[in-house]
């Protein structure tokens, strides 16, 4: 990934916004990107627009080509990306790709996502397939994952609520995170239950919001100013493998490793994690899959404090999905967003102290015990 560097991000805080469109919120967050570069709109070479549901609710297409257009930038390539909760990440790495094919020179990625409205209805992926018919919606894919951890390895319901606690005490320190209210592992467990064992407390919640990065050449990147790159940047689809092993996700694995490989780096060198936590199992599946602890240990690893603010892998310092928020189509832009701020040193109360190296991981979907879509990012400075 030599010459890939990014200039600029933006943002707005992830909530509700009833009178607000995918558009506008697609378009502050793209502004904000350009002005945090100190580039105008006539510097971008290409566009790349990443949301996963506003075909599906409103109808609406091309959504990318609008939200450009809305911010005086036309006559450039934009193309627009759904690959569900990697939608935003996969947009990134298509971006980094375009930079490195010299097809650009400067890429505005924007993601953005309205699921705050009464006809979403319940997430899954998708009533063409047979096991989502039969009942796998996402909430039970999720929980079928927890009961199997827990019986293969001995991981505790407090241990799960925990990823929670310390999700929403690490989103107490993020001003646009959605939820500014800490809570105990007590409360978590206690909360309603959505598929057993995970409460709603252990479940991301619908939100909207908008983020957006701009990605650019090395040349650039220094005429600018800008100081972190990316090291490396990988995306994968699942194997679909029969036996179905429900507490190891094989891609999530092998696309760690991969992008290990070509950033020249260990799991241990990491300073800071942002990963997919849509659900409190998950995070603790991915502390194993990304190396930050063997294989079985993710809870035990969580309660010694490793993956907390001040710990030695510091993950989802942002609030992550669960208390970040998770409007799907940006979700993977903005764990960009949190770690450039992480690497400028720019995070506030969160920062966490000489950050050089940073990881944002991503999933989204569900198929045969695997997951559809999955990217992992190294970004340093």
């Amino acid at each position: 990934m030599n010459g890939v560097m990014i200039a600029g991000i933006g943002n707005i805080p992830f909530g509700r916004y009833p009178e607000r469109t995918v558009v506008s919120m697609g378009i502050e967050a793209g502004l904000a990107a350009l002005r945090d570069a100190g580039l105008a709109g006539g510097a971008v070479g290409m566009g790349i627009f990443a949301n996963a549901l506003a075909g599906k609710l409103f109808g609406d297409l091309t959504i990318g080509q609008n939200v450009l257009a809305e911010m005086g930038i036309a006559g450039i390539p934009v193309i627009n990306v759904e690959n569900a909760c990697t939608s935003g990440s996969t947009a990134f790495h298509t971006a980094c790709m375009a930079i490195r094919s010299q097809e650009a020179d400067c890429v505005l990625v924007v993601g953005a996502e309205k699921m705050c409205v009464p006809q979403i209805g319940l997430l899954s992926s998708g009533n063409s397939e047979l096991d989502t018919l039969l009942g796998l919606v996402t909430p039970a894919s999720f929980a079928l994952r927890a009961r199997r951890h827990m019986t293969e390895f001995g991981t505790t319901l407090e241990q799960l609520a925990l990823v929670s606690v310390k999700s929403r005490r690490h989103a107490l320190l993020n001003p646009t995170a959605q939820f500014q209210k800490p809570v105990t592992v007590e409360e978590v467990l206690a909360s309603p239950m959505i598929a057993d064992p995970l409460t709603r407390l252990q479940s991301c919640a619908m939100a909207d919001g908008a983020s957006a990065v701009l990605v650019c050449s090395e040349r650039l990147g220094r005429r600018l100013g800008a100081r972190v790159r990316v090291l490396s940047s990988v995306l994968r689809s699942g194997e679909y493998r029969n036996p179905q092993d429900l507490v190891r996700w094989q891609t999530d694995y092998q696309g760690a490793r991969l992008a290990y490989e070509q950033a020249g780096i260990g799991a241990t060198d990491l300073d800071v994690i942002e990963c997919h936590d849509a659900f409190s199992i998950a995070e603790i599946m991915h502390y194993e899959a990304l190396g930050l602890c063997p294989e079985g240990e993710g809870g035990r690893f969580l309660e010694s404090g490793a993956a907390a603010l001040g710990g030695a892998s510091p993950v989802n310092v942002s609030g992550g999905l669960l208390s970040r928020g998770h409007p799907v189509g940006a979700t993977g832009v903005e764990q960009i967003v949190e770690l450039v701020r992480q690497l400028r040193g720019e995070a506030g109360q969160r920062q966490v102290s000489g950050a050089k190296l940073a990881l944002a991981h991503c999933m989204g979907g569900d198929r045969a015990a695997d997951t559809k879509s999955m990217t992992a990012i190294v970004l340093g400075v």
